[in-house]
This record gives structure tokens, sequence and C-alpha cells, in this order.
């Protein structure tokens, strides 16, 4: 279990989170191992099998906390919270360009167009720090074709058009994501992009990393007042965070993809960390989450310049100005909505 920030993260299996006047205690087998001042937390993320008693649950929906459920691969289960707050109006703006096509069109593009040039400025830079002259021919040929699919992404007229643009440059991208791994390379081979469930170690360590996004896209699209669920490129289900899977594209290889190939190519994960399941699932055991992690909230402190505001800040501030943008954007204070790209 750990504290990072003000989000408390339980990771020990069959832990009992459980509400102590003003404070939040984690016992596991009946014994205290930690005790946090409710006050000090702004949310709590549950791996796996961990219990949360009604007492502690309904506090943190009286004040506002969330409380996710996440299984022990980090995919999201379940999110508990209180009453809808926010503004109205903005979710009133949110739904009638739901309904514009023009507008929800032109917010989609601009999430793909912001996806599609991350992942190839990850490939570039893979392409410049390779030793290997084959790998970064290969890596220099996949951003080329990522440049294609990005000169088309204007051209779309529709959304399934422009989601068969998403797929085709994800596709490319993943074809040669091997190439970026400088270790390992036995064990760190993806065999395609898969994720219910992970059949290798990439994907296991990729999916686990994406839940991680994921709960903050939804906890920044929330915290504007924006409903996660009416996404734009996403089709709607019950169910689904579409808007947040829309704001997790443009992030996905410069939270996710470039932590996971840097966890690779310094041995800070190992095949060892990796096990196979009945059924063919992979799973990343306890310890090594908790690494990731650690190394996860590291990488969301490092600072940049973000380039629409041209202000430092840390990367785990991005999905909330990103939100922030959008937002705007419905509002009609921006005329487009300005993807985060990453240099």
């Amino acid at each position: 279990m750990h504290q990072l920030l003000n989000t408390l993260y339980l990771t020990t299996e069959g832990a009992y989170l459980r509400l102590d006047h003003d404070t939040l205690r984690v016992e596991v087998e009946r014994e205290t191992k930690l005790q946090v001042p409710i006050h000090h937390l702004g949310g709590i993320v549950c791996f796996g099998d961990v219990l949360v008693s009604p007492a502690a649950l309904a506090r943190c929906a009286q004040d506002g906390r969330f409380v996710v459920f996440l299984d022990r691969n980090g995919r999201f289960q379940a999110r508990v919270e209180g009453p809808i707050s926010g503004n109205v109006l903005l979710r009133c703006a949110q739904h009638v360009a739901m309904g514009n096509a023009d507008k929800t069109l032109t917010i989609a593009r601009h999430v793909v167009g912001g996806k599609i040039q991350n992942s190839r400025q990850i490939v570039l830079r893979a392409a410049r720090d390779t030793d290997d002259p084959s790998d970064g021919e290969t890596l220099r040929q996949t951003a080329e074709s990522l440049a294609n699919v990005l000169g088309r992404v204007p051209l779309a007229v529709d959304l399934d058009y422009l989601r068969g643009l998403e797929g085709e440059a994800a596709r490319k991208y993943f074809a040669t994501f091997d190439r970026m791994v400088r270790e390992d390379r036995a064990t760190f081979t993806l065999n395609g992009r898969n994720r219910r469930p992970p059949t290798d170690p990439v994907n296991a360590l990729l999916s686990f990393l994406y839940a991680l996004l994921m709960n903050d896209c939804v906890a920044a699209l929330e915290g504007v007042g924006l409903d996660p669920q009416m996404g734009f490129l996403h089709a709607l289900r019950p169910g689904r965070a579409a808007l947040a899977l829309d704001l997790m594209e443009e992030l996905r290889s410069v939270f996710a993809d470039r932590l996971a190939l840097t966890l690779i190519n310094r041995k800070q994960v190992a095949a060892s960390q990796f096990h196979a399941r009945p059924g063919g699932a992979v799973h990343l055991e306890d310890a090594a989450r908790k690494e990731v992690i650690v190394a996860y909230q590291k990488r969301k402190q490092e600072e940049i310049t973000h380039p629409v505001l041209d202000q430092k800040m840390p990367l785990g501030l991005v999905p909330h100005v990103q939100a922030r943008l959008l937002a705007r954007v419905l509002r009609g204070d921006l005329d487009a909505y300005p993807p985060f790209l990453y240099r």
C-alpha cells in the first residue's frame, strides 16, 4: 500500500480499510498496517481483493472523495462517489456538442491527430537513441508511415473513417514496438496488442499503466465538471467512460508507453515478475505492481512545458489542463481543441 500525493493505493490482497473516527485504518489479517487522517486524502484506489467498510465508503462519498476498484491487473471495475456536482451548464454544452456532427468530428480529429503525433515522437526518439542501425531504420520507416496517416486525418469525413485511421496508425505503431525494446527481447516481445486478458509481459505492463492513466483521466474530467461517459471519438456504451478514453488517446504514448519502455530498458522489471495463468493470461506480480505504481507517480512529477499554455508544470497535471481546454471549447471560449503534443 502506498500514499502518493493525496491518493491512497491499496495493493495488498486481503487488506481491509475501515473508518476509525477521522482516520482510515488499513488492516491485513487483523493487524494495522497503516493509519491515515482522512482529510489528507483526495481519493482511494483499490487493486484486487481489497475490502472497504460501508462506513468508510459513506464517509468518502459524503466528503467528495472517490473510491476506485480495479482488478489485480489494474482493469477498472467500479467507482464509488457521492452526489453529482459540478457545472450543469457545462454538461449541457457537452450534450449539445454530442448532437452536433461537425463539432463532434472536429474534436475527434484533434484527439486522433494528437495521438498519432505523440506516438510518432516516441518512435523518433527511440530511433535516435538506439545503437542498432537496423532498428533505427525500421523505426524511421514507422515514423514516416505514421506521418502519412496523420496527413489524412483532416480529410476524415465521418467518425467511422477517422476510427479506421486511428486503428491503422495503432497497427503500424505496435508492429515495430519491439524495436524500441533494448533489453531481454526474448521476454519482452509484443505479440500484437491484446488486453482481455493480456497474453505477454509487454501487454500486461501496458494494460496496467493504461488503467492507471484511465483513472487519472476520469478524475480530471470530473474535476472540471464534464461527464466522463459522453465521448466524441469513442462510441457511447453503458458503463463506458467514453470521454476519458478520448482524453487518454493523446496521452497513452507519453504517460504509459514511454514509461513501459523505460522500465524494461533499465531492467526495472524482469521476466520473473510476470506469471502465466491457465488460459494464457499473463499477470504482473504484486511486488512489481507496487514498483510500477511508484514509477508512474514519479513520471507524473516530471516537469514539462505545456505547449499551449507555455508554462512549466508536472506532467501529472496535463490531463487536468487538457480537460479544462476541452471545457473551454465546449463553452465556445476556444475555436478548436488543442491536443497535448509531446516534444
